[in-house]
Parts: structure tokens; sequence; C-alpha cells
């Protein structure tokens, strides 16, 4: 016998009614069901072992057909019952689903099938079933359920607005939230694709990145603008099993904010013109494009005219608003594609992308345009009710591929500007070499110049005054600067840079306060303790806020008698602030010290503010004085001057006199104060003292 035969199970004996049961109860086990039958006419009930062991009793346990049916939970007893009825009177088979108790209490979820057979009579005589326990369905289906409604709730509670798409980007899920933002419920957006419902182009942006994520399985964000709602969107798409996960987010505020920050980085708040910033990227960005080829550009320079005089005497509101107004007119000028900037307080900057390839036409055709921004920015401006007129002066340099940096190109246009204002103003200057040699020479003497105030290089020379009666009454303190390589330099080779510099504040208070050791030097002696020293004042030193102080102090540390100090102040203080001027002019006034105006007849001759002024003396400018004898022009306006000064009670000096005629026609019509090679030029002060004991002045 084959050994392997001996391992298998052998059944003696086989019966095929056994063999059936013993398959109809593996069915059963397999299936978790058992079955049953009613046999009518006996009342008598009847159950296979599985469904006993399902419900937990024995299975010789068999219950009557009346307590089978209290097996049912009181919920689903009444319907079952009605189930059973139904089927025993007429037959009608039943499917239903109820709730059994099974041993020690506990309930189980069945399915309940149940079918009559009749006899030949057509009676029922027997109702059988069979009992499929659903109980763990059940409870996966609750699981399940219990899980979707969390899902559901955490979904809804999402804030962002969040949808699940199906793999044609239809919607399957949409959170309240999407339905706010999409403005469609969500029986209405439930089987219409996304794309639909924010009425997106069929190839546009949103369709592609969705199809992106789907077909690559990757995550997805972007943002866009949607016209529909007016609002930008951020969007986020995850795959999924079934599809994508999709997160929107209105970032329509944040974009306006970011909008914002980038427009206040960029953009000039007062004018809403580029800013510095702005232009120098513009800028930077048509140097690098012009690299390949010809193109002429040009950087226009402008500056107004006077601006601060409009902003002191009518205040800062009027000027803003003229700035305002500068700037539409200045954009009106140019084409779209140039810029217009505003660098700050009263500059403005236009930039030319594109003026031809040859100079002539770039020089002809940037003179249109700057002589159109002449005549706009010329024209009347109402401001708040107040007319007001200015101008502008412009500085022009032109760039090609072949170009210094932008650094330098700002400083040329600067250059010509400052070139427009030297002459005469309201115009326009194109940038010349010359220019550049002459600020690199400027800002050489600026260097020269600190250095020759800490090595004490500069030293005054005095130019005797003399009275009508020939005798000496002062001196006039003349700077002078001792240059190591270029010798004795004269103010004027020098002066004017240190105005500019703002080097002239150290460098006149050196001077005021060497003239007030001078004249506390000629108190001690009899000869020259009634001299005075003329000291020559700028319009920026008197301007400082200090600069009482500064003459005070002066005064005071030398120890002087404040009239022996006498200040030449230069006319065009008349030009604006006159009363500030006034009240500064008072204060000195009060305190002894001597007020003259310098050079009178060259500058600003406000005569209906010079009555208020506190003044002693008006001083004839040289360039009358020099052709009085010859010119009748000239003769006329040192006769009026005097006249004036006598009409005000004020002395008068002629500076330049050179000649014995022109101190003979001065003092007969009144000038009793002279200056000039006539009597001595200006000296150091041994050689002045020398002169002086000579002369026995």
């Amino acid at each position: 016998m084959d050994k392997r035969l001996s391992l298998l199970p052998v059944q003696l004996g086989y019966n095929p009614a056994d063999a059936a049961a013993q398959m109809l109860d593996l069915l059963e086990r397999a299936a978790k069901a058992g079955a049953w039958a009613v046999d009518l006419p006996a009342r008598r009930f009847t159950w296979t072992a599985q469904l006993a062991t399902l419900l937990g009793i024995a299975p010789a346990a068999v219950p009557s057909f009346e307590d089978a049916l209290a097996f049912y939970a009181p919920e689903s007893r009444v319907l079952m019952a009605g189930a059973f009825e139904a089927c025993m009177e007429h037959g009608t088979p039943f499917d239903e689903e109820a709730q059994v108790i099974a041993a020690g209490g506990r309930l189980l979820w069945m399915r309940s099938l149940g079918e009559a057979l009749r006899d030949t009579s057509g009676r029922v005589v027997r109702i059988q079933g069979i009992l499929h326990d659903l109980t763990d369905k059940k409870s996966a289906e609750q699981d399940s359920l219990r899980l979707t409604m969390r899902l559901s709730t955490t979904l809804a509670s999402i804030t962002d607005a969040f949808a699940t798409l199906d793999m044609e980007g239809r919607f399957t899920y949409v959170n309240p939230e999407s339905e706010r933002l999409l403005r469609r419920k969500s029986r209405d957006l439930l089987g219409q694709t996304l794309w639909q419902a924010v009425h997106a182009n069929r190839g546009g942006r949103l369709r592609r990145e969705l199809s992106r994520a789907l077909a690559n399985g990757q995550p997805v964000e972007f943002e866009e603008f949607y016209a529909e709602f007016g609002k930008w969107l951020e969007l986020r798409a995850y795959p999924f099993e079934e599809g994508l996960a999709v997160y929107f987010r209105d970032i329509t505020e944040r974009k306006a904010a970011k909008d914002e920050i980038e427009h206040l980085a960029f953009y000039d708040a007062l004018t809403q013109l580029p800013n510095r910033q702005l232009l120098m990227d513009r800028l930077q960005s048509s140097l690098a494009s012009g690299s390949g080829h010809s193109r002429i550009g040009a950087l226009m320079f402008i500056d107004l005219d006077h601006f601060k005089v409009l902003n002191d005497t009518l205040g800062h509101a009027k000027g803003d608003l003229l700035l305002q107004k500068v700037a539409s007119r200045l954009q009106a000028c140019v084409r779209h594609n140039d810029t217009v900037a505003r660098l700050g307080g009263d500059e403005f900057v236009v930039l030319l992308e594109d003026q031809g390839e040859k100079s002539a036409t770039a020089i002809a055709g940037t003179r249109v345009v700057g002589e159109k921004i002449l005549a706009a920015l010329s024209e009347p401006y109402d401001l708040a009710g107040h007319e007001h007129h200015a101008t502008c002066s412009i500085g022009i340099t032109f760039f090609s591929q072949q170009q210094e940096s932008i650094g330098d190109l700002l400083k040329q246009a600067d250059l010509a500007m400052y070139g427009a204002k030297a002459a005469s103003r309201n115009t326009l200057c194109f940038f010349d070499p010359q220019m550049q040699a002459a600020a690199t020479a400027n800002a050489a003497t600026n260097v020269q110049l600190r250095q020759g105030l800490r090595n004490r290089e500069f030293l005054l020379h005095y130019q005797p005054q003399v009275g009508s009666q020939g005798h000496m009454v002062g001196v006039e303190a003349l700077v002078r600067w001792r240059h190591p390589q270029r010798g004795l330099v004269p103010p004027d080779a020098f002066i004017s840079q240190a105005e500019e510099s703002g080097l002239i504040l150290p460098l006149g208070k050196w001077v005021l306060e060497t003239a007030c050791a001078q004249l506390a030097a000629w108190a001690g002696r009899a000869e020259t303790a009634s001299l005075s020293i003329a000291v020559n004042v700028s319009v920026r030193q008197f301007r400082h806020p200090d600069f009482v102080e500064l003459v005070m102090a002066a005064i005071s540390e030398a120890g002087i008698s404040a009239h022996r100090l006498k200040l030449e102040l230069t006319e065009s203080l008349l030009a604006s602030n006159i009363e500030v001027t006034i009240a500064k002019m008072g204060i000195l006034k009060r305190a002894g010290v001597t007020l003259s105006i310098d050079d009178f007849g060259m500058g600003y001759s406000a005569l209906s503010y010079l009555k208020h002024l506190p003044l002693d003396q008006l001083k004839i400018d040289r360039s009358f004085v020099k052709d009085v004898l010859t010119d009748p022009n000239d003769a006329a306006i040192a006769r009026t001057i005097i006249g004036l000064a006598q009409s005000l009670g004020l002395g008068v000096m002629a500076e330049g006199v050179e000649t014995e005629a022109q101190r003979e026609f001065l003092a007969r019509h009144g000038c009793g104060c002279y200056q000039g090679y006539l009597f001595c030029k200006a000296l150091p002060i041994g050689e002045l003292e020398s002169f002086m004991l000579g002369k026995r002045m």
C-alpha cells in the first residue's frame, strides 16, 4: 500500500446524505450563516448546528416557533413578525436586516431571508430560510461612517477652501469655504470640472497644472488671477488614488499688500513717480540691453529754479503741490516707454531709452524733448488758488554701449544741470568733458581747502579804508591762501568753491576770530584803538542758525568793543527770508556791531525792505566807481546810492577808488569814505602797520 495514501483521512461507509450535510455546514461556516425551517402544521422549528453556534446556543436546544421569534431584538421583532405573517398567509418571501439577541445578551446584526413552500393544494406548509451574520460588516460600515463624518467635519472646518477632484478634474467633494469662494453650492459644483467652475481658459494654466499633477503624481502649487471673481487664488493640488485634493486660498489682500510694499520700495510717495532705486534698475537694464547695438540713450537731470523760495514763502504744502504738478507735466512730455523719476526734493530725472544711432540725431531729438519740458514747466501753476510761475534747469548726458557706470552718468547729468543754472537758469545744457575736468578740479580744491584749514595755510591781508579828511578809519580783512605749491592764492580763486562745499563756515569763523583778535591787539595802542575791521559775510554764513551766537562769542572771547567790528553783508540776503534777516541784523545791531551792505546796487535791491534794515552803511561796488567819470549811467548810479544813503541816515563807502579824480567826484556828491589802490593795496599785518607808521594815520 502506498504510504502517501495513509496520510489521507479515510471515511468508511460513505453516505451521500451525510456528505451533503457536511458540505452545507462548510458553506454556512464560510458564509457565517445558518439555516432554519418552520413546519407550520406541526408548529415545529428546526435549525442547523451552525446557526446555533452563531447564536452561542447548544445545537440541541432547539426553540419553539414562538420562542424563535423572541431571539429578535425588540426594535426588530415587530418587523420580523410581520414578515413571517405575510409569508405564512400569502407566501410572500422576505429579506430583512434585523438585530438578534445572542447568548449573553450580545446583539448581532443578521440578514434574515425566508421563503414559503406549498403543498399540492397551494397551501403554505413550510417556511425556510437563513440568518446571515452581518455584524462585522455593520461594524465596519459604522466605523467607515464615523470616519466619514469625522473627515467631513474636519474638511468643513478647514479655513482654506478644499475640494477633491476625480481623475477627470470633476468635483467629488466641496467644503463650505469652497462654496463661499467659488460662489456656488456644492450640489451645483459636484460633477462639474474645476476649470468650468472658475471659467478658466480650457487650455490655460489651471488645466495644464492639474493635468501635470495627475500625470506625474507630484503636487503642484501656483498663483493665478481669476477675473470671474476679481481675485488672486493660490492653488495647491495633491494627487491621491482617486484623483486630486485641491486647496484654494484667496491671496488677493496679500498680493495687494505685496504690491503696496513694492510700490513703496520703488515709487516716490508724493508724486507716484519711480524713485532712485527703480531709476537705477531701469538705467542698468537700458545699459545692458544696449550692449549689443549702438542705439543712444539720454539722461536728463532736472532741477526746479528757486524752489526753496517757494517753500520758505508759501509753505511746504504748496511746494508739495507744485512737485506733484511738475511730475504730471513731465510725464506728459515723454513717451510711454521713457522713465520720469524723482530723486528727492525738487530733483527729477528723465531717462530717454532710444534716441537713435547717430549722435546728431540723438542730440536733436533730446533737445526737442528738453525744450518741450522747459516750456511745459514754465506755464503758470494753480497752487490751491495761488498762481505760481516756475522754471527749471536741465542737464543732459548720453549713453550707449561704450559708456561709463550709472554713477558716472548721473554725475555728468548733474554737472550739466549746474552748467544750465550757471548759464542763467530756465535752460538746458549738454554735458561735455570739460565739465568733468572742472568737477575733478573742484573736488581736488575741496580736499586742499580742508588740508589748508588743518595746516593753518590761510592768512589775512588788510586794505585801509580812508575818511573824508584822508585819515585811516579802518580796514577790510581779506583772506589769502598760502598754498604750498601755488603760492599766495587770492580769494577769487577759492571762495566760491568754499561756498559751494560748505567750507566757508569754518573758514569764515577763522576769519572772524582772527579779525577780532587783531582788534583786541589794536585796542591797546592809542594810534590804532579807534580803527575798525570790516569782515565779509556770505549768505551761507549768515543763514547758519548759530551765526549770531558765533559773532557774539568771538567778540566776547577777544574782549573788544562790538562797534569796532563791521560786518559787510551781501545784498543777496534780501532775496528771501527777509524777516529772519532783519531779526538777526537787529540782534547784532543792538549788541553794537556795525552793519554794512557790500557791493550795493549789484544784487537784489529791495528798497521797500531797505528802510527796515538796521544798517550803518552802504558800500558802492567798484564796478560803478571804475567808470564814474566816463559813464553817465555809472555816475548816476553812484549819485543815487549816495543820495539814498543820506536820506536813510546811513554812511557811504566807495571801493575800488584808484584816482584822485574819482575820489573828488565821490566827495563832491557826499561820499565820505573810500577804499582802493589810490590809498593802499591789501597788506599783511606787518606791512600794514609799517604803512600806518609811515603815513602816521
